[in-house]
């Protein structure tokens, strides 16, 4: 089943002779439950086609869909909603609130909707990131390894269609970059979530059922790499 569509993905930045066309004519789709990796040298346009993807920016051509719908179809609002509700974002610096708990951290995106916490899914969650004992630490009192767990937790706690991480390993050591990634790919298998990942770290880009590289703003490869 096709969770998600991009069709003809352009973006360009800048005008005259500073423009620069981070993504040009970029069209996949990826099925549900499915493992990507996406790579390619700095400047190839993967942050953005992450960014439109999940709904941090408008495309300056094209269409993405997730589960059917058009996602630039929608207004400010319910775009604010889908990126709530739809998306987990994870990114290479953590961007947790410095004076809220793990626990206040991870459910802020719940409390933010205006819903309950799903406490049940919270304490498996805590239990999976090895963080029970943790959760009234504020980020200043854990390591990167386990600040980089929290961000997991808080993009996995609204049961996201998409979880979609860039270079979440980038800014940690290589054991606990293998932490981070063995949570992610558990988190795709027992949840069934779509997880899209950009790295530079080809043993993480391996472990991914497909690879996606991109270079100067276009797909140059498309490959299935595991079953």
């Amino acid at each position: 089943m096709e969770i998600l569509k991009v069709e003809h993905l352009s973006k360009i930045y800048g005008t005259g002779e500073n423009k620069v066309h981070a993504l040009r004519d970029v069209s996949f789709s990826v099925r549900k439950g499915e493992f990507v990796a996406i790579i390619g040298a700095s400047g190839s346009g993967k942050s953005t086609l992450l960014h439109l993807i999940g709904g941090v920016d408008r495309p300056d051509g094209g269409k993405v869909y997730v589960d059917g719908k058009d996602v630039y179809a929608q207004n400010e609002e319910a775009l604010a909603i889908f990126r709530r509700r739809q998306v987990g974002l994870i990114y290479q610096f953590y961007n947790l609130i410095p004076v809220l708990n793990v626990r206040e951290n991870m459910t802020l995106p719940v409390l933010m909707d205006h819903r309950e916490v799903n406490e049940k899914r919270f304490e498996e969650l805590i239990e999976m990131l090895h963080l029970k004992d943790r959760q009234n630490h504020l980020p200043n009192q854990l390591s990167g390894g386990q600040q980089q767990r929290v961000s997991i937790g808080r993009a996995l706690m609204n049961a996201p269609a998409l979880v979609l991480a860039d270079e979440p390993t980038g800014n940690l050591d290589s054991e606990n970059s293998s932490q981070i990634i063995e949570l992610l790919r558990f988190s795709n298998q027992k949840y069934r979530q779509t997880l899209i990942v950009i790295t530079h770290d080809e043993n993480i880009a391996l472990q991914a059922d497909r690879i996606i590289e991109l270079a100067d703003g276009k797909i140059v490869r498309d490959e299935v790499s595991r079953r």
